[in-house]
């Protein structure tokens, strides 16, 4: 569906109906409508208008209410033709700015995206979410430490500081001095390099069967580079960051409506699809919207998403940021903050 579609009355009545909507969560009736259009139509004529509206699919009757609510279709269309996106205040800005910017003392990657997350959640009021490859961290240092006769801990320490820690099993007899062998050779090929990077070069070392290692150590590095890239080298799901989880929870009405984000919490936890999520976000630049279900993690609890990839030093695109709440988000507020604050955090980390 495109704008020449709809002519200026049933656009002018659409747009009223779909912000008042997202102002007030209600059910938007002829009347109302009427009242606060530019242009003189009697609530009979509204009326027609808005039944026309729904047999598009741009609308539909809730219960036996009177009033119309905008669809998903119907909000898609509102957002790609007739949103009217803004720019951020000076004091939203510096907000972002300040917030943002004084988790860089922590000099943690972890801590910025984290203060992210909860900043956006604050100024949206719903949740703030951050999602990033692990597997993309680029490396200083890895160690492996036995724990358990076939149990050894990975510690691997990133260029930003941070540092992970995962429990893999060992081969059975393996000897010590092959955790000291694998160490050193995955350290002396490190160099900056990613995770998926590192299991790239390995395959490509046991092709040309130029390995290095015995086969014990073999076994502790693929085991160890599993734990993080999957088998087959997929992709691990990454660190999932959200707050304001409470936000989602304001204005509930009934004990449907609870238990839809109910099932979002599950699925956010579980991290289901997320991987798709991130592929999806990565194939554009700037801002993308996810409207209900459009997206597999969203098909069942009725939310939306605004998201915006972010990127490393060498511009790569790490992970994404976002807000997840109700589909009446307020997009034309949401959507530029969105948009700052990734922008914003690539400085950072860049």
């Amino acid at each position: 569906m495109s704008l020449s579609d709809l002519d200026k009355r049933s656009r002018e009545i659409f747009r009223a109906i779909v912000e008042t909507y997202l102002e007030t969560g209600e059910p938007v009736g002829s009347r109302n409508v009427s009242r606060n259009l530019m242009m003189s139509l009697s609530p009979a004529s509204v009326r027609n208008v808005m039944s026309d509206l729904e047999h598009m699919g741009l609308l539909h009757s809730p219960h036996t209410s009177a009033g119309r609510l905008p669809t998903e279709i119907g909000l898609r269309f509102f957002v790609d033709a007739l949103l009217e996106v803004g720019d951020l205040t000076q004091e939203d800005r510096r907000q972002i700015e300040v917030q943002v910017r004084a988790s860089q003392k922590a000099n943690s990657a972890e801590q910025v995206l984290t203060e992210a997350s909860q900043m956006l959640s604050g100024l949206s009021m719903g949740a703030g979410v951050v999602l990033t490859h692990k597997s993309d961290m680029r490396l200083k240092h890895i160690e492996f430490v036995r724990i358990e006769p076939q149990k050894a801990l990975v510690i691997l320490v990133s260029e930003d500081g941070s540092v992970e820690n995962r429990v893999v099993d060992l081969p059975a007899d393996l000897p010590s001095s092959a955790l000291v062998e694998a160490g050193n050779y995955l350290n002396a090929q490190i160099k900056g390099r990613t995770l998926s990077e590192i299991r790239q070069e390995l395959e490509k070392v046991r092709e040309a069967d130029q390995a290095e290692l015995d086969q014990l150590s073999q076994k502790v590095i693929d085991s160890g580079l599993a734990v993080w890239t999957g088998e087959d080298g997929v992709s691990d799901p990454g660190t999932l960051i959200v707050r304001g989880r409470s936000n989602l929870l304001a204005d509930l009405e009934a004990a449907e409506d609870l238990e839809r984000i109910r099932l979002l919490f599950d699925d956010l936890e579980s991290k289901r699809d997320l991987i798709q999520l991130l592929g999806l976000a990565e194939k554009g630049e700037g801002v993308r919207i996810f409207i209900g279900s459009e997206n597999n993690l969203f098909s069942l609890s009725g939310s939306s998403l605004v998201v915006s990839p972010y990127r490393d030093s060498n511009q790569r695109i790490v992970g994404v940021l976002g807000v997840i709440g109700p589909t009446r988000l307020n997009y034309a507020r949401v959507i530029p903050m969105v948009d700052y604050t990734a922008r914003l955090v690539s400085r950072i980390l860049g």
